[in-house]
């Protein structure tokens, strides 16, 4: 008896659905992704274990590594209004006038690295130039150290703005130091700190993989 053949029908899926959800998946990704800030002076962290973040809000940063042989400084502060408080107290302080247009460009940028007399010219670049820019560091000598007088006066922009908002949350401070950086600095930014009596402060490190 003839076996009866039974007719082949093409195989064929409907892709559209699976397409619509992942332009779906896409658009939600690439809206919700916060862009990495470029960094003044990128630095290569020492390696650690610890998994503690770092606030978003109330945290002074303060950057070590050294370029061309030189050690550097950069300052950086989160928050708008604290920045722009602590902008025109150290305003005040060394007798450097910023306009309106001026503060407001410096609450929206990230760290800095040099002196008050110079921070006029950083604040005009565009964010792109400002990253390539040579910038010498914070002063922190003995007879100049501006980088004292930013600690200070973030402290007071802080503690003003919290109480604003009926806050007691003191400023934090964040020490980012280069893993090849020499100890003497690093000591110096400490003793300018113990100076202010800060005795807890976070140092960043990068994350690695535990030893087994």
């Amino acid at each position: 008896m003839a076996k009866i053949k039974m007719k082949k029908k093409s195989t064929s899926t409907d892709m559209t659905a699976m397409c619509d959800v992942a332009f779906l998946l896409l658009t939600f990704f690439i809206l919700t992704a916060t862009a990495k800030v470029p960094e003044a002076m990128p630095v290569d962290t020492p390696a650690s274990t610890v998994q503690v973040k770092l606030p978003d809000s109330d945290l002074a940063t303060i950057t070590i590594g050294n370029v061309d042989g030189k050690d550097k400084v950069f300052f950086d502060l989160k928050g708008k209004d604290i920045r722009k408080r602590t902008l025109e107290l150290m305003s005040e302080k060394y007798g450097v006038a910023f306009s309106d247009e001026d503060k407001e460009k410096f609450a929206l940028m990230t760290d800095f690295g040099v002196p008050i007399t110079s921070l006029k010219q950083i604040i005009d670049m565009k964010a792109s130039d400002r990253v390539k820019a040579n910038q010498p560091g914070v002063p922190m000598d003995s007879l100049d150290n501006q980088l004292k007088e930013w600690i200070y006066n973030a402290r007071i922009a802080n503690n003003e703005y919290n109480n604003s908002i009926g806050s007691k949350q003191e400023l934090q401070i964040a020490i980012k130091g280069d893993a090849k950086e020499e100890y003497p600095v690093i000591k110096k930014v400490m003793d300018i700190l113990q100076d202010q009596h800060i005795n807890s402060f976070s140092l960043v490190t990068g994350l690695r993989g535990k030893d087994f």
